[in-house]
């Protein structure tokens, strides 16, 4: 029922349908630009650099979310994908080695701009959906984010395997126009926004986390379980050749396992998170992660596929759990910074562990490497779990306007 009254809101359903046409462009062209560099250069390296460059901006989302508190929002939404369809048209030129430096420049601005509009996004759902559904928006949005996955990279490989890059760009350009527009129908109610001079800088999203007692444990705890899911996804193409005994492209199979998982948790996290009490649901994500994690070092391909989707369902509660909790706990006046500042501690740990797990995987086998991960896990779950209560200090008022 919750579900289905966020789907009849037309502010939510507006925001989903953004989400679902620019997730695909933008799922189609992350895994096109790889292919794309590797055609053009031969090289492996810029190929993987690719992908690090649109990752690369989320370190910095402290700083990229200050706009969001600081410009009107709905127009902000606007603006950026009206600047990424003219960003990713201009990709159409790179046909040659010599423009492989426009193809990663506008891959950088893409993912400063993605983590600007992902902080936008979260302060105008906190304004417009009623909190006690904000955790089954969030679910439905992950669904949404994850269903795209599953059919997206196949159409950007095929589209480049026809068309070139050119026309993947285009499609990608195409998707933010089409999201651009589903913004600019929006009629959002928010709450009051500081100026420019609005106190406590860039930091102040990372102070409001720190000084939470609910946001803190459950940012630190989503920390650690990307970690963990970066070493383990580094053990990926160990795991498909090493234990079970297949080419590299049985790990698409493996992805879209865990994908089916994520679709399938996104609908019931609202649900469950209403009917567990506090902590529970992100704990018990995490530990079904972390368990899951430790199936992958069995040799057969049954248990392989059980736990790529006990990962894909456990891996994003604690995400969600977390989105809730800094949408519902923080002010108005802080929300893009702390959403944007969240993002940056929960998922530049994956990045990182992902580069170290590279390494781990050439000197420690997988089947040591992945039970050593899954006890991490576990354990971040439990520590979770017992963690010390503190008092909960309320946001405050949120006093709406319209925008």
């Amino acid at each position: 029922m919750a579900v289905g009254r966020v789907l009849r809101d037309r502010t939510a359903g507006l925001f989903l349908a953004a989400v679902v046409v620019s997730g695909f462009g933008s799922s189609a062209m992350r895994l096109a630009a790889g292919i794309w560099v590797k055609s053009l250069t031969g090289s492996d390296a810029l190929a993987a650099l690719a992908l690090f460059a649109v990752w690369l901006p989320v370190l910095f989302g402290p700083l990229l979310g200050a706009p969001a508190d600081r410009l009107p929002r709905k127009p902000l939404l606007v603006g950026t994908n009206v600047t990424l369809t003219v960003l990713v048209t201009a990709l159409t030129t790179v046909d040659s080695a010599g423009r492989v430096w426009l193809l990663f420049t506008v891959l950088v601005l893409y993912g400063s701009l993605a983590a600007l509009m992902d902080s936008a996004e979260s302060a105008v759902v906190a304004g417009a959906v009623e909190p006690a559904l904000l955790g089954d928006f969030n679910g439905l949005r992950m669904t949404a984010n994850e269903g795209m996955k599953l059919v997206a990279p196949l159409t950007g490989a095929g589209l480049y395997a026809r068309y070139g890059g050119g026309a993947v760009a285009l499609l990608d350009a195409v998707s933010f126009a089409l999201a651009a527009c589903l913004y600019a129908l929006l009629r959002v109610r928010r709450t009051s926004r500081p100026g420019p001079a609005a106190p406590g800088g860039w930091t102040a999203g990372l102070r409001q986390l720190w000084g939470s007692p609910v946001l803190r444990p459950l940012v630190l705890a989503a920390s650690a379980t990307m970690l963990c899911a970066g070493f383990n996804g580094a053990t990926l193409y160990a795991v498909v050749g090493d234990v079970l005994g297949h080419s590299p492209a049985y790990a698409g199979v493996l992805s879209v396992a865990q994908g089916i998982g994520s679709v399938a948790v996104g609908l019931l996290a609202g649900p469950l998170m209403r009917r567990l009490p506090g902590r529970v649901f992100p704990a018990a994500g995490i530990a079904v992660f972390g368990v899951a994690v430790g199936l992958r070092a069995v040799p057969s391909d049954a248990v392989a596929l059980i736990a790529c989707a006990l990962i894909g369902v456990g891996l994003p509660c604690v995400l969600i759990a977390a989105l809730t909790a800094v949408q519902r706990e923080t002010p108005d006046a802080l929300l893009g910074r702390t959403a944007a500042s969240a993002d940056t501690l929960m998922m530049s740990p994956n990045a990182v562990a992902l580069g170290i797990g590279a390494g781990l995987v050439a000197r420690v086998d997988v089947t040591v490497l992945l039970p050593a991960v899954s006890a991490a896990a576990v354990l971040t779950a439990a520590l979770l779990l017992v963690g010390r209560r503190e008092p909960v200090v309320p946001a405050g008022p949120r006093v709406t306007a319209e925008e």
